[in-house]
């Protein structure tokens, strides 16, 4: 099963040490801490996947009240010695597909960051989107990370690997040797085709089984539970705002910004 193999990963102590370290926001998270700046003292904000609390040296101090969980109690354990729990601030053991353990309308703000919602199934994904709805406001917000298949498509274009440069061009040969080699069973007519995919990509030196959608699919799989969907580049913070920066956009994940029906 995709999310327990992915679960084992997250709970190696080399992975859990990483995440750990790990101090800045991306540059979509900077741009929404900043966006929120007004807002942020009224929010209950949960922060799933929170790993080894990267995030929340950003977020909690802002917020009335900050909740982190995460699917690795090795994680949850990494953010406790972290960051001791408070009144306003406190981290649990808990999986996205399951969020049985908070009521409904609970949230004001949800945060999966780091692409979370990736490591497990295609099925599991639309349970967690429905869980998030379910626990999050009427009108609250949800703000996720995602790989975007089309960026994972040029990866996968052999003329997009020489360079001017001799040395980067063998290595990005190298790499995208192992690529095709850690999914014999995808081609990039395949890949072209379909509206996701499950691939073992660089993370974690191809441990993981990341999944990847195209952003306009993204949008129809939202469409049942969130609305007013604002999506922003990966590397800039910036909103892309009409469908040709999006259909030209091949960066590697996207950032949605969704608000909860």
């Amino acid at each position: 099963m995709i999310a327990n193999r992915n679960q084992k990963t997250y709970t190696a102590s080399d992975v859990v040490s990483y995440y750990a370290q790990l101090r800045q926001l991306q540059p979509a998270e900077a741009t929404i801490l900043r966006r929120f700046k007004p807002e942020w003292p009224q929010i209950k904000l949960l922060d799933i996947g929170v790993g080894g609390g990267r995030t929340t040296q950003h977020f909690a101090p802002l917020v009335s009240e900050y909740v982190g969980i995460d699917y690795s109690a090795d994680m949850i354990a990494a953010c406790k010695r972290r960051f001791p729990s408070t009144s306003q601030m406190h981290f649990q053991v808990c999986d996205v597909r399951d969020l049985s353990q908070f009521a409904d309308n609970t949230f004001d703000f949800i945060l999966f960051s780091f692409n979370g919602i990736d490591y497990i199934s295609h099925e599991e994904r639309l349970k967690a989107l429905q869980e998030i709805s379910r626990v999050g406001k009427s009108g609250g917000y949800f703000f996720f990370s995602t790989h975007s298949l089309q960026g994972m498509i040029r990866e996968f274009k052999l003329q997009n690997k020489f360079s001017f440069n001799p040395l980067k061009t063998y290595v990005n040969l190298v790499m995208l040797a192992i690529l095709r080699l850690a999914n014999r069973s995808l081609t990039l007519a395949q890949l072209q085709q379909l509206d996701h995919a499950i691939i073992k990509d660089e993370s974690h030196n191809f441990r993981l089984k990341t999944y990847y959608i195209n952003p306009a699919d993204q949008l129809k799989q939202l469409a049942e539970n969130f609305y007013d969907i604002q999506i922003y580049s990966w590397s800039t913070g910036l909103e892309i705002k009409n469908q040709l920066e999006l259909d030209a956009n091949v960066e590697m994940w996207l950032y949605y910004l969704c608000t909860i029906k």
